[in-house]
């Protein structure tokens, strides 16, 4: 956790302060603290303590249209800015007009502001609610109860068409990473994209997905709960793609292996708790594009990062079966 610093003035407008301490009712911002930067320098997120409110704190997601782009991987392109651009206005409607029908804690919305290149988003701090533990390693509870929230937040939304969000929820959606298939090496992938992507997208069952439920967007309580956090990239799709996304973010592939079949019973039960009645159609056509999920966010990271650690041999085994079956 970095040190605590006296309040900026130049953190913010003074305009957004005013929106801060309108929907908190502080009269004041006594301190401010970094959680992190934002992705290719384009904002913050800060920890703000308050004086004279009735909640201690809360944390701001500060974003600001970078002067000078400078993306980790070294992808500096407009469509990659505007693919950003685009998400920050996703994440304000989603607060703004989704979030509330989440049966899957996530954090109360207190504003949102947009002013010229900076967008505010003033959010409950999960900490103060009883969120404080982030997790580089799960054990398999932990794993399951990320699962479970998976669940019920497809469930919240299940059939709803994602107006002013994503039309097709992730980041990785082929049709936003034309760069990234241009590049592919793997000539057969580079081919079965556009059927993977069709295959995928033209389910009978859709839902809102997360669009990037990695470990890390995942807050722990220290009685095993969860909140999920980070609604940039939400949107309509299948399920499975949250669940496969969100697993190979924190097993190994002999673990992703081993464990795949109690990995989507453990959604399944969840998803039927939630739903408001058993759906056997459902589950039977998501079960089938659990793979075909898996071989999606595949296609985008061999183009995206070639050394990835992500890239298995389970990786390649279930894509390979996948476009055999196409």
């Amino acid at each position: 956790m970095l040190a605590r610093r006296p309040t900026f003035t130049h953190l913010m407008t003074q305009h957004f302060n005013s929106i801060i301490l309108k929907a908190t009712g502080a009269s004041s911002i006594l301190e401010t603290e970094l959680i992190q930067e934002l992705w290719s320098g384009y904002g913050k997120i800060i920890r703000l303590d308050l004086e004279n409110a009735s909640i201690d704190s809360v944390v701001v997601k500060h974003i600001q249209w970078p002067t000078q782009k400078n993306h980790p991987r070294g992808w500096n392109t407009d469509i990659g800015h505007q693919r950003k651009l685009k998400s920050y206005r996703v994440e304000t409607t989603w607060y703004d007009s989704y979030s509330k029908q989440s049966a899957a804690r996530l954090p109360d919305c207190l504003a949102t502001e947009r002013q010229d290149d900076e967008v505010l988003i003033v959010l409950e701090d999960l900490d103060l609610a009883g969120y404080p533990l982030r997790k580089r390693s799960v054990s398999w509870e932990e794993i399951a109860a990320c699962l479970r929230w998976l669940a019920y937040f497809h469930g919240s939304y299940m059939g709803q068409t994602p107006a002013g969000l994503w039309e097709v929820g992730s980041y990785w959606h082929l049709e936003t990473r034309p760069q990234e298939l241009d590049v592919l090496d793997d000539q057969l992938l580079r081919e079965a994209a556009p059927l993977i992507d069709e295959k995928l997208n033209n389910c009978q069952y859709k839902t809102l997905v997360h669009g990037d439920a990695k470990l890390a967007n995942f807050c722990f309580a220290h009685d095993g709960r969860v909140a999920g956090v980070d609604f940039q990239y939400v949107g309509g799709g299948c399920g499975m793609k949250d669940v496969a996304y969100f697993i190979g973010s924190c097993l190994d592939e002999r673990e992703c292996e081993r464990l795949e079949a109690q990995i989507l019973d453990t959604y399944f039960d969840a998803l039927q708790d939630v739903l408001e009645e058993k759906n056997e159609v459902l589950e039977n056509e998501w079960r089938a594009l659990y793979r075909v999920a898996w071989a999606d966010f595949h296609r985008f990271l061999k183009g995206w990062s070639p050394g990835h650690w992500k890239l298995t041999s389970y990786s390649e085994r279930v894509t390979a079966a996948v476009i055999k079956n196409l």
